[in-house]
């Protein structure tokens, strides 16, 4: 003790108030602190950066005002990309007279507000933008919109020019183009092949959109991939599956649906493989869940549960057989499930886990309904499931 009968305290260390603390907010705590918005400063998070860009695009799509979106990773090394949707909003806000489309790009708290349709693909809660322009040494956004091409220029995030009215255009949709900073970036890089292979997913996982990718890199040849599925998931399996003789059937079974309140949407691909070990491939408003969850949990559960009811209806199984074990129902089989929820729960930061109780119970519900009735529907190619299903079953014979 101290001879005035405090707790003794090591010399000069001040006492810690509200005054002491900093907030930041806005660009300046992205920049300060990137990682809690795209996870890392390395190769991952450079990539995030297009992904948050495209979902703007992806989200037109699924509110149905888009069907293209262009990806180019410019000369200098940059990012363009650009979609055919309604395009960014170009209004004023009040009471701060600025245009909405800068209030958008800049402001944290912002996004949220402006979205409409489903925004669900798998973006930052509408804040993709902002981050991105936070990140970024220069962007220029380009809006095609009510018979007139704009633009505005940042720097760090920073508007460096107003919103300029240029020609006028009969286009519509939005073009943004951004140079990473390499004083935040481990490497401002950009893989093609890891740019290509993402895109390709998101054209599977979203059905009629196009998307596409050129890079004009000068130290390369230019290249340029265009992906489009009109069978979405179905296209997807197919993809996974590439050996037709091995199949137990064939075209890959699919369905999808939506609930009443529009708030969850499922869609599911399926199809048996006797020379594979199969796949499971999970996704969460396009975002791939590498840790499952409830969508995955809810599939899984409700196939092993319909596959022995079924295998009991049609005799392959009698009542005193033991039921088929989820091990023996999913060997072999290739499968895609992808929800689309207006506000996923998700467990940590990396969104690689969906916790969403009401997903899982409504991707059980559809599956039941929607695969029961397609085994009814199809009863050569339910027959050959079960043969096969049975057949990696120890010690069951054949039906």
């Amino acid at each position: 003790m101290t001879e005035s009968g405090n707790p003794s305290q090591p010399p000069n260390v001040q006492e810690c108030t509200s005054s002491h603390i900093q907030v930041l907010e806005g660009r300046e705590a992205v920049r300060r602190r990137p990682g809690m918005y795209i996870g890392s400063t390395g190769e991952r998070g450079l990539h995030q950066l297009v992904y948050e860009v495209v979902s703007y695009g992806v989200d037109e799509h699924l509110a149905g005002h888009a069907d293209n979106i262009d990806v180019t990773i410019t000369a200098d090394g940059g990012i363009r990309v650009a979609d055919n949707g309604r395009a960014l909003p170009l209004d004023t806000e009040e009471p701060t007279g600025k245009p909405t489309v800068e209030r958008e790009l800049s402001e944290l708290s912002f996004g949220s507000k402006t979205r409409t349709g489903y925004w669900v693909s798998g973006g930052l809660s509408g804040l993709g933008l902002c981050v991105v322009n936070a990140l970024s040494s220069r962007l220029t956004v380009e809006i095609h919109r009510d018979g007139q091409r704009w633009t505005q220029a940042y720097e760090e995030g920073t508007p460096i020019t107003p919103l300029m009215r240029n020609e006028e255009t009969s286009g519509h949709g939005t073009a943004i183009t951004f140079l990473p900073d390499a004083g935040i970036f481990e490497t401002t890089r950009y893989s093609f092949a890891t740019l290509s292979e993402r895109l390709r997913e998101l054209a599977f996982l979203n059905g009629g959109l196009a998307v596409s990718l050129t890079d004009e890199r000068p130290e390369r040849p230019e290249r340029s991939v265009r992906y489009h599925y009109t069978d979405g998931l179905r296209a997807y399996v197919a993809h996974l599956n590439p050996s037709p003789r091995s199949l137990v059937h064939s075209p890959a079974i699919a369905f999808q649906s939506e609930n009443q309140d529009e708030t969850i949407s499922v869609q599911v691909a399926m199809q048996w493989n006797a020379c594979s070990t199969g796949g499971f491939h999970s996704f969460a408003n396009s975002t791939r869940t590498h840790e499952g969850g409830a969508h995955e949990e809810g599939f899984r559960t409700s196939l092993t549960s319909l596959v022995n009811d079924y295998a009991r209806r049609q005799g392959a199984l009698s009542a005193d057989d033991e039921a088929i074990t989820a091990e023996a129902v999913h060997k072999g089989l290739t499968a895609a499930v992808s929800v689309k929820l207006t506000h996923p729960v998700f467990e940590g930061s990396t969104r690689t886990r969906l916790s969403h109780p009401e997903a899982g119970a409504y991707v059980q519900e559809v599956v039941r309904r929607h695969l029961t009735d397609w085994l009814d529907r199809n009863q050569n190619e339910a027959a050959a499931i079960i043969r096969h299903i049975l057949s990696t079953s120890t010690g069951r014979g054949k039906w």
